[in-house]
């Protein structure tokens, strides 16, 4: 556990819910991506806030998220969502994920998202502000350590 936590420079931390269970009794594969998405918020509320960009029409968006399910989660549990950065560009970055289950005391769940900075006011992909850019390739890592 203690080497989960070390590898990943952000970790939420979020409950299951009985709701999110479907007719085969474990958790519906799309309810993973709410957990991804709730992690990268945290992940940029701790390292950058979003919410300066956003009201000057800039953010990044998600151009791609893929998913690799390893075991069924079930209610009740918490899961951990480790987030760990890659392959930033000036226009883009990845954002890799690591579910842990303290139930099983196991990785479930692996995913990455890639996001594309974009400006929503001139409707076209955009670069980064050099200050995401800047922090993003400090936090970038290859894998987690």
């Amino acid at each position: 556990m203690q080497n989960y936590s070390d590898k990943h420079p952000h970790i939420s931390h979020i409950p299951v819910a009985w709701g999110e269970m479907d007719a085969l009794q474990h958790v519906n594969n799309v309810a993973y991506f709410r957990y991804f998405e709730t992690a990268r918020i945290d992940f940029f509320g701790r390292f950058f806030p979003l919410d300066n960009m956003y009201r000057q029409g800039l953010g990044p968006v998600i151009s791609e998220n893929q998913a690799r399910y390893k075991r069924p989660v079930t209610y009740p549990d918490t899961l951990q969502v480790g987030v760990w950065v890659s392959d930033v560009h000036p226009d883009r970055f990845t954002l890799h994920y690591e579910v842990f289950s303290e139930a099983q005391q196991a990785i479930t769940t692996t995913g990455t998202s890639v996001a594309v900075m974009f400006d929503f006011k001139l409707g076209r992909k955009a670069d980064m502000p050099s200050e995401m850019l800047a922090l993003l390739k400090n936090l970038q890592q290859s894998e987690p350590s």
